[in-house]
């Protein structure tokens, strides 16, 4: 056994190119390599056991591992039908469409692509597509937030609010804008949420009227930035955000690819500001990574902007992706929103959210280094400070130690990670929908005794 592992090591040495790692590490170090996952923990290929808080690493396994529902549901599929081009519809994409649109008031029509990143892509498509058949091209442009992460690909990094991910990757697509983040922490207008007029969201308007509102086509926010360092917005951002666009004729894309599908306490993210956005856009959570599947859903109003004389050519949405068409695919995401359904899973992310948030306070509330915890559903961000009074934030690398101690305990947990200069200092959590109040006392205990082994009591 020894023997087989050291071979597995070394092929994967030889061979396989790590997402976002630097293998210069493995020089003196191996690999992990995950072998095996059931519920809340995985083991590696040594059998040590660990409790995910990550969903997989990366916010995506929301119904946890080994869900013999989805399974059993994406094996029979693709033994009947495996694929077709999304050019027609197959039984589950259909099943699909309908399932996911009432989870959703006001939105109607889906669009299926296998990843968040390519969902993105289509949302700026059908902005870019509406300038040239309404607007005589002119109404292009996309702002996006600081902070926010829409994608890995060439144009959603262009959407992209995290410069170091941006970094090296130029020229990028031309036509996107920055516009101020939402963090009251940190408020980039030095105001104090209770006194403030909402800076963060008039800021919309006035990155807008500076670009020209005859230029500006749509606004791209995540609900509740992730990977920014979990910001959720106070309750009036969202409505005023929806009323600007509304003035100026702009779509509001909200990108769920992380909160969408019950991480939140609700189905979707964007719900719990009573808002209807004119597109979303969704991933991870959709099929709980079971199969890639992600997906863009738009209002009516938006579908009809492409529905058009067909005698005109070029007045449909030209759009394809190949795996957009995987019937397995959409079979897994049919099995995963009954399993949450089933399960009640959006509300256990409510209460255990809630409990979750409520012990993060308690236990770490009073460190000298913790400067802020926030959070909504079953996920949360612990921001690190090397003193409270400045807010100076703590290094990426005492970060990377405190993940690591944990990782030694058997317990995963994340940090904000070469994304924002000089703030990628919190620790985040996103644990499974089906986490239970233990599975969170363990999380929070291992994040303390981490903590304290790094930075003392």
């Amino acid at each position: 056994m020894t023997t087989q592992i050291g071979k597995l090591v070394e092929k994967d040495k030889a061979h396989l190119w790590h997402h976002i790692t630097q293998h210069a590490n493995f020089k003196n170090n191996d690999p992990l390599i995950i072998t095996e996952g059931k519920g809340m923990r995985v083991w590696d290929i040594n059998g040590k056991e660990y409790l995910d808080a990550l969903s997989g690493g990366v916010w995506s396994v929301n119904v946890g591992y080994g869900e013999k529902r989805i399974v059993d549901a994406v094996s029979e599929q693709i033994m009947k039908m495996c694929y077709f081009s999304g050019t027609v519809g197959t039984i589950p994409s259909v099943e699909l469409a309908e399932s996911i649109v009432k989870k959703m008031d006001g939105l109607s029509r889906v669009y299926l692509s296998p990843s968040g990143s390519e969902a993105n892509e289509k949302a700026f498509k059908m902005v870019r597509q509406r300038a040239a058949l309404k607007f005589d091209g002119q109404k292009y442009k996309i702002l996006y937030r600081d902070r926010d992460y829409h994608g890995t690909t060439i144009t959603a990094l262009s959407a992209g609010g995290q410069e170091e991910r941006k970094m090296q990757y130029g020229p990028y697509t031309p036509g996107f804008v920055e516009f101020e983040h939402c963090c009251c922490y940190r408020c980039p207008f030095d105001k104090k949420y209770g006194s403030c007029s909402i800076e963060c969201a008039k800021t919309v308007e006035e990155t807008i009227l500076r670009e020209g509102p005859e230029n500006v086509g749509g606004v791209i926010i995540e609900p509740i930035t992730a990977g920014g360092g979990i910001i959720a917005p106070v309750k009036e951002y969202m409505p005023m955000v929806r009323e600007i666009c509304d003035k100026y004729d702009v779509w509001l894309i909200i990108d769920e690819v992380v909160c969408g599908l019950g991480r939140t306490g609700k189905w979707f993210g964007y719900q719990h500001y009573g808002i209807i956005p004119d597109i979303v856009t969704t991933a991870k959570g959709l099929a709980s990574s079971y199969a890639p599947l992600a997906a863009t859903i738009t209002t009516e109003e938006v579908f009809n902007e492409f529905v058009n004389d067909p005698s005109d050519l070029a007045s449909y949405f030209r759009d394809i992706s190949t795996y957009g068409g995987c019937a397995g695919s959409a079979a897994a995401g049919m099995a995963n929103i009954k399993v949450i359904e089933d399960d009640n899973l959006v509300e256990n992310s409510r209460i255990v959210g809630d409990y979750f948030l409520e012990q993060l306070k308690e236990k770490l509330g009073s460190h000298k280094n913790v400067g802020d915890i926030r959070g909504v559903g079953l996920f949360a961000g612990v921001e690190l400070v090397v003193d409270r009074g400045t807010k100076e934030a703590m290094s990426e690398k005492t970060l990377a130690e405190i993940v690591g101690h944990c990782m030694k305990n058997g317990v995963i947990i994340g940090r904000t990670n070469r994304s924002l200069p000089k703030l990628n200092n919190t620790l985040t959590f996103c644990p499974a929908l089906i986490a239970t109040k233990a599975d969170i006392d363990q999380i929070v205990k291992s994040t303390m005794e981490g903590m304290a082994a790094v930075l003392g009591e």
